[in-house]
């Protein structure tokens, strides 16, 4: 058997699968980005053998089975803190703990050279060519990076609120929609909440829809924004090309995340990155726990096509 994970902030998904590439079951669990940190130890065995568990049953193998031929998991958080806990709960013969952004890549384009650029909370590019380089651009957390993510987006509607309150930016209705979904009674209230433990990132992330919302309804400020959102985004996109591929080279470049739900932001994203002759933008081919148990094919030099891929939205 083969096992592929794909663990993020938002929950952790179990791929199991056979040598030919048939996907036999499917198992969902909470979070298990953070072991670091209270009962964060717990919380990561708990997710992590619950998705495996509830993927075995699903694959009508015994629930207590802990050996597998490959395995490949990839977390958000990082690998750093987790291999010595997954080599404690399983047996596997060939284990590789990476990151996010690889099992997405190999997800997207089905184990095959390209791009994805993820446009969530935060944002980051990463591709991988024939020759097996990889590169990133982007990633970097939400002071010094993550351009163009939701967390963003919305820091950028706030700024300008703010601005125009100051009296040296324009008029924007940005300022009524994020005032009323956060309770707030003016901009400086909203921007001491969005300082708080009550407003974590993900969930001032989730305002950026409300930039799209106004961008639809003709407000030229918050088109601004997401037409910047969209060009950050192309941005890195264009230099992990550079990295990687030769010009005129045939790239796909996948996107993956909720800014990428805006049609302004994908519109004008697929635009700029298709004038580099070569690049063509799709959306992913299969979600990152597929590409996660295609790298664990890839350990043992196995390559068969996936068959039965189940959807990973939960």
């Amino acid at each position: 058997m083969y096992l592929g994970v794909d663990g993020g902030q938002s929950g952790t998904t179990a791929l199991i699968g056979d040598e030919s590439g048939q996907v036999l079951g499917m198992g969902r669990s909470g979070p298990c980005n953070h072991v670091k940190g209270p009962g964060g130890r717990e919380k990561f065995v708990n997710a992590l053998g619950g998705s495996v568990r509830e993927a075995l049953r699903a694959a009508g193998l015994d629930e207590s089975r802990s050996d597998f031929a490959a395995a490949c998991m990839g977390f958000s958080g990082g690998p750093a803190d987790k291999q010595a806990l997954i080599e404690e709960l399983f047996s596997i013969e060939k284990l590789h703990v990476t990151t996010d952004a690889l099992i997405a890549l190999s997800g997207a384009s089905a184990g095959k050279p390209g791009i994805i650029t993820i446009g969530g909370t935060g944002s980051i590019s990463y591709g991988r060519n024939s020759a097996g380089k990889t590169a990133r651009a982007g990633g970097w957390g939400y002071i010094f990076g993550d351009e163009g993510g939701g967390f963003d987006t919305t820091r950028q509607a706030l700024r300008a609120i703010l601005r125009h309150e100051e009296g040296w930016g324009p008029a924007t209705t940005l300022r009524e929609r994020l005032l009323n979904a956060a309770g707030a009674s003016n901009a400086n209230d909203l921007l001491h909440r969005f300082y708080t433990t009550d407003y974590p990132r993900p969930l001032i992330a989730s305002y950026s829809k409300l930039v799209d919302e106004a961008a639809r309804e003709g407000d030229q400020v918050a088109r601004d924004i997401l037409h910047n959102c969209a060009q950050q985004l192309a941005t890195i996109t264009a230099a992990v090309r550079r990295q990687l591929f030769s010009d005129g080279n045939l790239v796909p470049v996948s996107h993956i995340g909720g800014v990428f739900k805006s049609v302004l932001v994908l519109e004008r994203f697929r635009t700029l990155v298709e004038l580099d002759e070569g690049n063509h933008v799709q959306p992913p081919l299969y979600g990152p726990a597929a590409g996660a148990l295609i790298e664990a094919y890839r350990l043992t030099n196995l390559f068969p096509e996936l068959t039965a891929v189940p959807e990973e939205k939960g």
